[in-house]
């Protein structure tokens, strides 16, 4: 004997709704992931937050270039301030940007890109971006990291 599950037009409707939206956020995130090309921010390395200025990369921190149109970025939070606050690349430059802290927990936002990535001391954390269009990318810290918190800025340059 077979009964048939009665449900409550409201009910149903409700559930209805439910699977639309789970639908339309699962549709949002491959659009994204796919079409508009963002992207997890990675840990490339791990370092020593206390030597990590003393050899390497971080040394001497700044804009490499690898290949022709491809660089990498390689910058030091520290306590209120980003090494090098400065950076300048050609228009249709890819950067990899390489970014770690000596000290407490930072944010690095590039502003008008995907660029948005966590700063831990003792790791390095990494994102890529291609700049097409010439013009300034402010980045700042997004992690309140103390009473100079507000200093911590810089500026990307794209130049044609």
């Amino acid at each position: 004997m077979s009964e048939k599950l009665h449900i409550d037009k409201y009910e149903k409707n409700w559930m209805l709704i439910s699977i639309t939206i789970l639908i339309v956020f699962a549709v949002a995130v491959l659009v994204a992931g796919f079409a508009l090309g963002f992207q997890l921010p990675g840990v490339s390395d791990r370092v020593d937050p206390r030597t990590v200025s003393q050899a390497g990369p971080f040394a001497d921190p700044g804009l490499r270039e690898v290949s022709p149109g491809h660089y990498e970025a390689y910058i030091v939070a520290r306590a209120w301030s980003f090494v090098p606050r400065e950076i300048e690349v050609p228009v249709g430059s890819t950067v990899t940007f390489y970014i770690t802290s000596t000290d407490v927990q930072h944010g690095f936002k590039l502003q008008n890109t995907n660029v948005n990535v966590m700063v831990v001391p003792g790791q390095v954390s990494t994102l890529s971006h291609t700049f097409d269009d010439s013009g300034s990318y402010d980045f700042v810290c997004t992690e309140y990291c103390g009473s100079g918190h507000a200093a911590m800025f810089g500026t990307l340059t794209v130049v044609p």
